[in-house]
Order: C-alpha cells, then structure tokens, then sequence
C-alpha cells in the first residue's frame, strides 16, 4: 500500500506539473545536490581532516544525546522531567531488546548497543529539520558504523569460542553431501553483512528525502497548482518520521542478531 500510495502521488504530481505549471516556468530539480560534503570554511579540496557539513551534524547529533542522556538526567527525581522520560524510555527499549534478541550474557553489550541506537536515531532525527545536513544517508557513515558491527562480532566470537566459532558455516544439521555447499553460501553470507547492513540504512534515508526534495521541487514550479506535492510532501515527511526511527531499529536489532551468533555460533 505505501508504494502503491508513492505511485499515485507521483502521477498526480506530474500530471498536475502538465496542467498547472507555466509555459515558460523552468523545472530543474536536483534532489541529490543536498547530500553534497562541502568543507565548513570554503574551498574545494577535501582531505580526511577538513572540518565539512558531515563533521558538523555528526558533533550536533553527539551534542545532542549528551544533551538529552546526561544533562536531561543529571537531576533525577522521583517525578521524571521530560528529557529523564525519554532517556529513561530508550535506556529501557534498548535494554530489552538486548535481553529478548541476545540473552541476558550481552547485556555487557549493552553500552554499545546504546551508542549505536541512540547516534543513528538522533542522526536520522535531525536530517529532517529543514536546511539540515542528513549524516546517516552517505554510506561513507553507514560503512563504518555497519564495519565495526562487523568486527566487533567476528572478534567477540573468535575470543570466546576460538576455532569453534567456525561453526557457524557448518550446518550440522543438513545432509553431509550438501555442507561444503552450504559452508560456502553462509560464509559469502556472512561477509556480505557489512554490506547490506549499511546500504539498508543509507538507502532507506537517502531515497526518503530525494522524494522529499523531488515533491518540493514541483511544488515550487507550479504555483496555483502546489496544493498536491504539498499534500505529498506532508504524507511523505509523516513517513520518514517513522522511517527515522524505523531504520535506526532495524540496524540495531540486526546488530544484536550478529551478536548472538558470536555468543552462540550453532545451528
């Protein structure tokens, strides 16, 4: 139905865009010039330790948890304050989900976890404040985050359970004609991880304000006519509400998912 939905919207917007624009009206809409990594302080080249947009909404995001997580706690009261509700709201979901996902022997894990969640929520969160700078829809991010998942996994199970944890590409339970086979398709899956974890991140958000920028582009060209990439933009943005938290879920629960093949690699 939300496709089906995105469809139809986008019809209706070029539809609208043939009736409604006017004849001499120029349509240039470049949705992906707002994921551009400029440098802070002008100039053209980039190197790995030039100050840029990215650095800045990341810092605004780390910021901005030390905000709600520590300052919004700081005095802690029987009757919690607004900002202790929510810290004390994700402190719980996230210990949970720990809990339910990896077994109560993560919950060392937890920290984390936490970290993980709480960055890429807020990160997701403050991309959609207008004139904002997205961090989480450049797979340069993504990337790292989902590679120190990774590794932090891959490392967790060779410590505790040495040659052993080999074990996960063997499945034991399958004929013994069929287990090299096998033994190959999960480790190809297995390495494949970083990859389909970070573009799941990056690509969800990056696609949901590309729309965003496409709908605000016609209805700056239409005039009389905006009143439907208006309705579609408040539609669409009311979805990347939920996708920023969705998404931010998603490679959370993931992250506990691998976690617990590490902690119990058997099939």
């Amino acid at each position: 139905m939300g496709k089906l939905f995105f469809y139809v919207a986008l019809a209706l917007v070029l539809v609208s865009g043939l009736v409604f624009a006017p004849e001499h009206a120029g349509l240039a809409i470049h949705p992906m010039d707002q994921f551009t990594v400029k440098p802070l302080f002008g100039g053209d080249h980039i190197a790995w330790y030039t100050p840029t947009n990215v650095t800045l909404w990341m810092l605004f995001a780390v910021v901005a948890i030390i905000g709600l997580l520590v300052l919004g706690s700081s005095n802690r009261g029987i009757v919690p304050s607004r900002a202790q509700s929510v810290a004390e709201l994700a402190y719980g979901f996230i210990y949970k989900m720990v809990e339910d996902v990896t077994g109560k022997d993560a919950v060392k894990f937890f920290p984390y976890i936490m970290t993980l969640f709480m960055f890429i929520v807020t990160a997701n969160f403050l991309g959609l404040i207008p004139m904002s700078f997205t961090t989480t829809s450049h797979f340069a991010v993504t990337a790292i985050l989902a590679m120190l998942v990774f590794v932090t996994v891959t490392i967790t199970g060779f410590v505790l359970h040495g040659a052993k944890f080999l074990g996960l590409f063997w499945v034991s339970s399958a004929p013994l004609a069929l287990r090299p086979i096998l033994a190959i398709i999960e480790l190809i899956s297995y390495f494949v991880r970083p990859v389909s974890h970070c573009i799941r991140l990056a690509g969800n958000v990056m696609a949901g304000h590309a729309v965003l920028k496409v709908f605000a582009g016609f209805a700056g060209a239409l005039g009389a006519g905006a009143f439907l990439p208006i309705f579609a933009i408040t539609a669409v943005y009311a979805l990347e509400v939920l996708v920023a938290f969705i998404q931010a879920y998603v490679f959370t629960i993931l992250t506990c998912v691998y976690l617990k093949d590490a902690l119990h690699p058997s099939h």
